[in-house]
Order: C-alpha cells, then structure tokens, then sequence
C-alpha cells in the first residue's frame, strides 16, 4: 500500500494513520466511555492470555500496564458496581484521549479504530520497556495486543459494555427528572383544573396528578431502559472473527468474561452463541428503542408544558415556567419556554438516532454486521446529551414551576363538562342538555342546577361538585377486594355444600 507518514510523537502507528487520511468525515472521535471499554477487554485478554501462557509473562504485564497507564484513575475498580454505582472523574487519563484520532465514520466493523487501540497499547508497552516508537519490539500490536481477538468480536463486546458504563450517568439524571415530577406533583395536589381531552373541555383533573403521572411515565421509561440493557449483559467476545472462537485457547471465551465482571463491577456472562453474537446487533436495536421510547415520553411531556404555559394572556397560563433568558430580539418583555424547546429537540434528535440505529442494525450480512461503528456512535451521542441536558430541564424549568390556581380553577368552574358527574342522577341525555346550555351562555353547571329544578339537592350538589369527588374516584380503595364475598355469604356457601 505504500508508505505513510505518521507524527513522529504519535503513539498510533500506520494503520490508524491510514485511516484518518482514508475518512475525514466529521471531525467526531470516539467517546472516552468507548474507548474505556474497549481498553478494559484489552486489558482482560492480556490478562487471560498470560494465565494460559499464550502470552509471556513479560509480554502480559506491560499490555496490562499499557492498559493502566490509559485509564489512569479509573483502573481503580473498588466501590463501582453495576448500573448505580458512580462513575470515575475520567474513562481515559487526559493526556491519551488525543491519541485515539479515527473518525466515529470509518471502515467498515470498526477494524480502523479497533487498530488504534492495539497500535497505541502497543507502543506503550514497548517504551516501557525501553523500545521505540512504531518499532513492535518485542509487543506486536496484532500478535500480542490482539491475541485470540477480532474486530468482530473486540467491537461488539466493547459497545455493551460502554453503554452499561455510560448507564452510571444517564440513570441518576433521569432519576433527577422524575422526582422532580413527583415533587410537583404533590405541590400541586390541591390545585384542580380542566382535564382536556382531544384538546376539548374534560372532567376535572388536578394539576398535581398531571405532574405526578408524567413522574410515572418517566420511571417506566427508567424501567425498560435498564430492562433493556440486561440484554446488553451477554457478550461477544471469545467468538473471533466468525463466532467460531479460532485462535482462542479453550474455555477462553468464559475466563474473559469473567475478568470483565471483576473489573467493571458489571454482570456479565457470555453469550450462549457466538455466532448470533457476530451477526446479530437485535440487543442494541432493543437498547435504542428504549432510549427512544422515554424521547417519545419526554416530547409528549415537553409539549404539555410548553402548551399549560402558553400565554401569558391568551394562551392556557395555568401554570408559569422560570424566565431564563429573554425571548425576542424585537418584542420586548417577551419570555419564551426556552428550557422546555431544547428538551424537545434533544429528544427528537434521541428518535431520529434510533432511525439510525435500525437502519443499521437490519444491515447486517452473514457472519458479520459491520455497520457496529454507527450503532455505538449513535447510541452513545443520545445517552450524552440526554445525560448532559435532562438534568437542566428538571432544575431550570420543572422545579421552578408555579400554579397559577385562579386561571386553573376558573377554567374548571365554567367548564360544561362538569355536567359529565350528573350522569348517574339525571342521565346523559339531561346531563347533555346542561352542558350545552352552559357552553352556549357561559354560565357554570352549578349555577344553572340551581336555576332549574332538576332534583338535585343541594347536599347532593356539595358532594358531586366536591374536588376529592370529582378527581379522587380511582385512587379510592373499596372496603374488600373486588370479587371476594362477604363473611356472612361465604359461611353460608359453605354451609349448602
């Protein structure tokens, strides 16, 4: 292929630098949280690899050492377990993240960054023991670096488990969001409003159960979000290039796995076959979606607020958002749902990623899916900006949100569907007359019931028109189970038989 130029202080070597020349595409590197992943099953090959005696003692420590030496601080595992322990200050030491140059666009697989990790580990392994750079003496990248490994399954392996990293930060800001929802939701429990169906007048709701329901949603996201990641859990790695696991010592497959467990904290365990593992991306379709269902959650939750918000005088304004900055460069005063608008387009930007993803995720051929690079990128990006920016959305705008009572129980008091709790006294069809009337004059349900005599007393009134009554009923337990008998009836049953 002819020579290439590498810097001569680079610690990558000639196929990673074939590789930038060969795909300027985006300027976009690898995440820290990626390229800590695919150090650590670098790490545990090197590690197992030196316990059969594939690899020389001598051979085993430096790679090991290398692989320190880029983690820095966070080769320190003690304390960190799971998906909720808490993650370290750095994946890689600052002064080697510049080492990792290939584009997030690359070759096919993943083979281009893939040689950037064995070239660089390489290289520090050899000048701590006194060798030069770009001379592979006496650690190889391919030969030692790379021992028992491939490509195909060093790429896969490393994906899962950086997203299961990376879950150590996205979970607590989720968790950030939703109980923020939670605690508004209790704030606002005594404010009752409109509820609004197909954006039309409904019974009443309060303003506390909105919120506390958009809490809920958001768990449940968290919920599928972390189902989802088990999957995640059963790993590629020991299937080589194919799925076959050649050049691999037996039994080297299970070993690897288990020197991953203990060095991330994470649960792991090999995938039962090695040959879906290579074909198949299904666990981090499943993952995507998850991430682009709680978008969906967020968008749909983001719109009600900007919409309650709207105003300040001729829109909803039930509720008021904290100013953050100014709205218009030409309407002065104007204030605009500003945090509310990012968090729509963070999300929308999570549901196109999943287009991506399955997109990619269906282009798998044979024995390998080489479109992995595009997956993991895309994946990645959603759970960072969604990790960077949740956490903004619940501080600068949930948590400062005010009730604007007398807008919200003015619109529940003149709405016609009030008229919907007559229905088991008067019928729908009185119930509807009432409602029209009202809509029709402006004048509120309660007001006409006592103009017309309509059998209602004003006791029956009081307690129909109470808010407990009108937004309590599901929420109210029945004094036995439904279904189950009385003591009295199931005696006596019991006597017949």
């Amino acid at each position: 292929m002819g020579e290439v130029r590498v810097p001569s202080k680079a610690l990558y070597g000639a196929q990673t630098q074939r590789a930038v020349q060969n795909f300027p595409v985006s300027g976009i590197r690898e995440h820290p949280v990626f390229i800590h992943a695919y150090v650590q099953v670098k790490r545990a090959a090197a590690v197992v690899n030196g316990r059969t005696g594939q690899l020389s003692r001598k051979r085993s420590r430096a790679i090991i050492a290398a692989c320190d030496e880029i983690l820095g601080e966070a080769s320190k595992t003690k304390g960190r377990r799971d998906l909720r322990a808490a993650p370290p200050e750095h994946y890689v030491a600052p002064e080697y993240v510049d080492q990792f140059v290939v584009d997030v666009f690359q070759a096919g697989a993943g083979t281009s960054f893939h040689m950037n990790v064995n070239e660089v580990l390489a290289n520090l392994a050899n000048r701590s023991l006194g060798g030069e750079l770009g001379v592979y003496d006496p650690i190889h990248p391919n030969d030692h670096v790379n021992m028992g490994q491939s490509t195909n399954d060093t790429f896969p392996t490393s994906s899962c488990l950086a997203i299961l990293l990376y879950l150590r930060e996205l979970l607590p800001a989720l968790d950030q969001l939703a109980s923020s929802l939670e605690r508004k939701g209790k704030e606002f429990g005594k404010v009752i409003k409109s509820g609004r169906t197909h954006l039309q007048d409904a019974v009443p709701v309060t303003l506390g159960q909105e919120f506390a329901a958009w809490g809920a949603a958001v768990r449940r996201a968290i919920r599928l979000i972390e189902q989802a990641a088990d999957e995640l859990r059963e790993l590629a790695i020991g299937g080589s290039a194919t799925g076959t696991g050649l050049n691999t010592e037996v039994g080297y497959r299970w070993e690897i796995v288990s020197e991953l467990s203990k060095r991330t904290g994470l649960e792991l365990s090999s995938m039962d076959d090695l040959r879906e593992a290579m074909q198949s991306q299904q666990p981090n379709a499943t993952f995507s979606a998850a991430l682009r269902n709680l978008a969906l959650e967020l968008t749909r939750i983001t719109n009600d607020i900007r919409l309650l918000s709207s105003g300040p005088l001729t829109g909803l304004a039930e509720i008021r958002l904290p100013p953050v900055q100014p709205g218009s460069s030409i309407m002065p005063g104007k204030v605009n749902p500003s945090i509310p608008e990012c968090m729509n387009q963070v999300a929308f930007h999570v549901i196109g990623a999943d287009a991506t993803v399955a997109f990619a995720v269906q282009a798998g051929q044979l024995e390998l899916n080489v479109m992995m690079p595009l997956i993991i990128y895309e994946t990645l990006f959603s759970m960072e900006i969604l990790r960077n920016f949740v956490p903004v959305f619940a501080e600068k705008c949930i948590d400062g949100i005010e009730a604007n009572e007398e807008r919200a129980e003015g619109y529940y008091i003149a709405s016609p569907s009030l008229a919907t709790a007559l229905n088991p006294i008067i019928g729908y069809d009185e119930a509807a007359i009432l409602a029209k009337e009202s809509a029709r004059t402006g004048e509120p349900i309660p007001e006409l019931m006592k103009s017309r005599d309509i059998g209602v007393t004003d006791r029956q009134m009081k307690d129909i028109f109470s808010p407990g009554f009108l937004t309590g009923q599901a929420d109210r337990r029945p004094s036995r189970k439904p279904g189950s008998k009385s003591k009295k009836r199931s005696g006596s049953a019991k006597k017949k038989r």
